[in-house]
């Protein structure tokens, strides 16, 4: 049996002081933005190397607040991939501002730079590109086109671009998740918003508590997207091994390479290409032939594994209504049929990743 995602294997050597944070946050009895959340959002905005960290309640919600705190609504166009999780465009909906999906890279599977220069018209308001899988997008180029981006770096804390800056430090602001998955994680659902921009961050944190400033007098519209403060106490805990975590994840996907050659030069598997700058795998995804039956071979075999994403976004039900057909973002449609994620995680054993690899080479003959 090898896991898909053991989160005890990495808690295991912090369970006393994550378990002396939450008596911390019981004793001193204020359990939402207390004072663990202000000292996260400054130890986590320098480790970002921003300013400004605003502590929100998911990754979801710290896309929809930024999106709000720039603006974002009715008649606003805002460009998003069509190979990510649903909640990078779903908050655009409901701001009421439109999601533009492009396709994504065939050998990265990132937002294709070509096809959001195509897409730029006078009424895009914003860009969301996708860290995804745990490394950037090509902040410069997209920076370029002249309006607001915001990074989607729920996948990819601590990466870092060719010129050394941090996921969530380059755009108008980053929206991070710390849902337990990802490579830094709380034990449920949490989020945060970087910026440089000291008048976006009081944007967003008046649209974290309902618009209000002073309490009960209503400014602009905002919701509910408080941070809890057992959550900003467990990832104070868990913070300064998020680089040690990232080295692990990298030297996994490393053995992955090394025992995967073979199948990759007779061109049943595809490694995706690392872009310039510092991967950190929160996923380690393959594109593979036969995928279905691969996975289903693992499985069998007790070994985890996943599909990150059976459907792309622009042929999702939901988004019928804005116009977009199968065909549309070709790459990301096949992606959708041939990615596999593997096993990738702090405490993966050498003797798991072996049993991976013999597993998939097994498969292929």
């Amino acid at each position: 049996m090898v896991p898909f995602f053991d989160v005890r294997r990495s808690q295991a050597p912090l369970l006393d002081a994550i378990r002396g944070a939450f008596d911390r946050v019981l004793t001193e009895g204020s359990h939402i933005l207390g004072p663990d959340v202000a000292s996260f959002e400054r130890e986590f905005a320098s480790w970002v190397g921003v300013p400004h960290a605003v502590g929100v309640s998911s990754g979801s919600d710290a896309l929809l607040a930024a999106l709000m705190a720039l603006g974002a609504g009715p008649g606003q166009t805002v460009i998003v991939p069509a190979f990510t999780f649903f909640s990078t465009a779903g908050s655009v909906i409901r701001t009421g501002a439109t999601p533009r999906f492009v396709d994504v890279d065939p050998e990265t599977l990132i937002l294709d730079q070509n096809a959001v220069a195509a897409a730029v018209r006078p009424d895009v308001s914003a860009i969301i590109p996708v860290h995804l899988f745990g490394q950037m997008a090509d902040m410069d180029r997209l920076l370029a086109h002249g309006l607001p981006v915001l990074e989607d770096a729920a996948q990819a804390h601590g990466a870092t671009d060719a010129h050394g800056r941090r996921a969530g430090s380059v755009g108008t602001a980053g929206c991070f998740s710390f849902f337990p998955t990802k490579p830094l994680g709380t034990v449920g659902d949490a989020g945060a918003v970087t910026t440089r921009d000291p008048a976006f961050e009081k944007r967003v944190r008046l649209v974290r508590q309902h618009g209000s400033h002073p309490k009960f007098h209503h400014e602009v519209l905002g919701g509910n997207f408080r941070m809890d403060t057992v959550h900003a106490a467990i990832l104070r805990v868990k913070l300064p091994y998020a680089d040690a975590g990232a080295d692990a994840r990298r030297a996994i996907a490393r053995a992955y390479r090394e025992r995967l050659d073979p199948l990759a030069r007779r061109g049943d598997v595809r490694f995706l290409r690392e872009v310039p700058g510092t991967h950190v795998y929160h996923q380690h995804v393959l594109r593979v032939e036969r995928r279905d039956g691969l996975l289903e071979a693992l499985g069998k075999q007790g070994i985890g594994a996943a599909v990150y994403y059976p459907e792309p976004l622009h042929t999702q039900p939901c988004f019928k209504h804005l116009g977009f057909r199968e065909g549309d973002c070709p790459v990301a449609e096949a992606a959708c049929r041939d990615s596999i994620a593997l096993p990738c995680f702090p405490g993966l054993t050498d003797d798991e990743i072996d049993t991976v690899s013999e597993a998939i080479t097994a498969f292929y003959g």
